[in-house]
């Protein structure tokens, strides 16, 4: 049996067998790395399944024909049809490991292509259900600070529209800070004035060299 010579089980439920299945997967390494619902066979597994890449989802269903019924149980018990023997009763408790039939059912609805498709969809609708809770939860946020604290709020507000505005414009400096007549009411803004009109008296006396063929001596 493959099952005994791959992964060391002779008879087990398919529910254990799947399991054993997806350990050998993992040690060895065949999910694949972009697609995680793909599995790539290596050269045991596309001895059983004859294919070099499957679905996981799709195991279930292939090991329907591959898994046969185990051994059935055999109960020696001795009937004796002597009339002067005492008549017994004897019970016997077998516990006995069999799948669950709703599994098949689920197999056969996630294989199905139109089902594939609802769920998909749910999986949008989902999606689209949490991105729109994030959207309500900020919103709420935004107003519960704005609620506790007006003034407190619009200033820490308009401080961080300042800072991504800088971010997106590769603005240098504080605008913030530059749109205020006291920005240039500091010391150092009569030295910054005069370097400024000295950097553009050069670069105009330049010019005027260089337009009239003068050169510096």
């Amino acid at each position: 049996v493959w099952t005994t010579r791959l992964l060391g089980i002779h008879t087990q439920t398919r529910s254990a067998i799947v399991q054993a299945l997806w350990q050998y997967i993992k040690t060895n390494k065949l999910q694949d790395s972009h697609d995680k619902e793909y599995v790539s066979c290596d050269k045991y597994f596309q001895q059983i399944f004859d294919c070099p890449r499957l679905k996981f989802s799709e195991m279930p269903q292939r090991l329907t024909n591959l898994l046969l019924p185990p051994d059935p149980i055999i109960i020696n018990h001795l009937i004796s049809v002597d009339p002067n023997d005492q008549k017994k009763t004897a019970c016997y408790d077998i516990d006995v490991e069999v799948d669950d039939p709703l599994k098949s059912q689920m197999s056969s609805f996630l294989l199905s292509t139109a089902n594939q498709q609802e769920i998909a969809a749910l999986d949008n609708k989902i999606h689209e259900t949490i991105e729109s809770i994030n959207q309500l939860k900020i919103q709420r946020d935004f107003m519960l600070s704005f609620s506790r604290d007006p003034r407190v709020y619009i200033q820490d507000w308009l401080k961080s529209q300042s800072r991504d505005l800088k971010i997106m414009t590769d603005v240098v400096g504080n605008p913030e800070e530059e749109r205020r007549a006291d920005f240039f009411q500091q010391p150092w803004s009569q030295e910054a004035v005069s370097r400024y009109f000295y950097c553009k008296i050069q670069q105009r006396r330049q010019e005027l060299e260089q337009a009239m063929g003068v050169r510096n001596t």
